[in-house]
C-alpha cells in the first residue's frame, strides 16, 4: 500500500487534463521500461503494455485512465482576466476558488492563477452569495501584472491553452487520501504497482493481458481501440461513485453492475463477486447512474467482449475527492485475484450463493 499511495502522489502532481497528457504518458513509459517492459503508444497517445501469459489465444484487456478534468482558455477579457471552457463533466462550483496552471502553447511556459466567480467580493457585489457559477461569470485571475487583453497576449497566453487544477494531494494519518483526480489516478497507480510486482516477482498470468493506460476517458472515448486479437474479457478499473442510494464506500472495492450505458456482463460480474467472497475481499455492488467507462465506450464501439468495471470507492467525484487505503487495498486484491483466475467460459450460476460450473 505505501507504494500505491506514493504512486498516487506522483501521478496526481503531473498535470494531465484530457488532450494534454504527453507528460504523464512519458512518465509511465519510462517507469515501465525501467522494469523491463516494452510499452507501446498508439496514435491517440495512450500507453499499452502486453504481458504474455500461459494462454495466448484467449486474452484479457485491463484499463485505467490517466486523463483528468481540466479546462481551456475560452477568451481573454478586456481587464486581463480569462474566461474558461470545461474539459470533462463537472460543475463550475466544484472549482470555485481553486488554484490552477495555464500551460502556454505558444511559449511552453506555465502561469499560475486562481479560478473565481466574477462577483466574488461580498463587499462589492450584492449577489456574491447567490450568483450562478457558469461559463459567463467564472474567470481566472492570473498571478501576473496584467490590466488588458494585450498584456495577457504578451505573456504568450491565448485561446486554446490548457488549464490544469491544483491537485492538493494529502495523506492523513488515519489512512485517507484526499486529492483532485483520484478519478482515475488511484486506479492507474494500482495497475502500475501490479505491473511492478509481476516484474519483480517474475509472476506468470494465466492469460496474455494488455494493460492499457487510456488518455481520453473523461470526454467519452479512451480504451475502445487497439485491443489485441483474441481479446475475450475487458476490465475497466475506475472510481466507484458514492452518494444517495449508493452502497459504495471508501473502505471496500466497488463492483459496478450498471451505469449510464446499461448493465455490465452478468457472468463476469458474478465471477468478481465470487472472488471477493472466496478471498474475503470487502466489496459492494452498485449502479452508477450518470457514469460511463472505458469498457462501456468499447461496447459502444462494437467490440465483442465481456466487460466489467471495478474501482476504489471515491467520495465527492469530480470535485475534491477522497478515498481510504482500505479501498485501494481491496481493489488491488480483486484485480490480482481476477487476473490470476480462469476465465468464466460457459457457466451456470446461482443467484443465492454465487456458484458456477464450467
Amino acid at each position: 500500500m505505501p507504494d500505491i499511495i506514493e504512486t498516487i502522489q506522483q501521478l496526481t502532481n503531473i498535470p494531465s487534463p484530457t488532450g494534454y497528457t504527453a507528460e504523464i504518458i512519458d512518465f509511465l513509459d519510462e517507469n515501465l521500461k525501467q522494469k523491463g517492459y516494452q510499452p507501446e503508444k498508439n496514435n491517440k497517445g495512450s500507453l499499452m503494455v502486453t504481458v504474455r501469459g500461459t494462454e495466448n489465444q484467449s486474452r484479457r484487456f485491463v484499463t485505467a485512465h490517466i486523463d483528468t478534468l481540466g479546462a481551456m482558455v475560452r477568451a481573454i477579457k478586456p481587464d486581463g482576466r480569462l474566461k474558461i471552457d470545461l474539459i470533462g463533466g463537472f460543475t463550475y462550483h466544484s472549482i470555485d476558488g481553486e488554484y490552477c496552471t495555464i500551460h502556454s502553447a505558444a511559449t511552453g511556459k506555465d502561469w499560475t492563477g486562481t479560478i473565481l466567480l466574477h462577483q466574488t467580493s461580498v463587499h462589492v457585489y450584492k449577489d456574491a452569495r447567490t450568483a450562478e457559477r457558469s461559463q459567463d461569470n467564472m474567470e481566472i485571475r492570473l498571478d501576473a501584472e496584467v490590466h488588458t487583453a494585450k498584456d495577457v497576449s504578451a505573456l504568450g497566453i491565448g485561446v486554446g491553452d490548457f488549464i490544469s487544477f491544483a491537485p492538493r494531494t494529502e495523506i492523513t494519518p488515519s489512512g485517507y487520501i484526499k486529492s483532485r483526480h483520484l478519478d482515475d489516478k488511484a486506479s492507474a497507480a494500482i495497475l502500475l504497482q501490479f505491473l511492478h510486482r509481476i516484474a519483480d516477482e517474475n509472476l506468470t498470468l494465466p492469460y496474455t493481458t494488455c494493460f492499457f493506460f487510456s488518455n481520453n476517458e473523461e470526454i467519452g472515448y479512451g480504451g475502445n481501440s487497439n485491443m489485441p486479437p483474441h481479446t475475450v474479457e475487458y476490465l475497466a478499473v475506475d472510481m466507484g461513485a458514492m452518494g444517495d442510494d449508493q452502497q459504495t464506500d471508501e473502505y471496500t472495492v466497488s463492483i459496478c453492475v450498471k451505469d449510464g450505458s446499461g448493465p455490465y456482463h452478468f457472468g463476469l460480474r458474478q465471477q468478481l463477486v465470487g472472488l471477493c467472497e472466496s478471498q474475503e475481499i470487502p466489496y459492494k455492488l452498485d449502479i452508477y447512474p450518470f457514469y460511463g467507462s472505458d469498457a462501456s465506450a468499447a461496447m459502444k464501439a462494437g467490440w465483442d467482449v465481456r466487460h466489467a468495471l471495478i474501482g476504489p470507492g471515491i467520495d465527492a467525484s469530480h470535485a475534491y475527492e477522497r478515498t481510504h487505503r482500505k479501498s485501494l487495498e481491496a481493489c488491488s486484491k480483486l484485480l490480482e485475484a481476477y487476473l490470476s483466475a480462469p476465465m468464466i467460459g460457459k457457466q451456470l450460476w446461482k443467484y443465492e450463493d454465487i456458484e458456477w460450473n464450467n
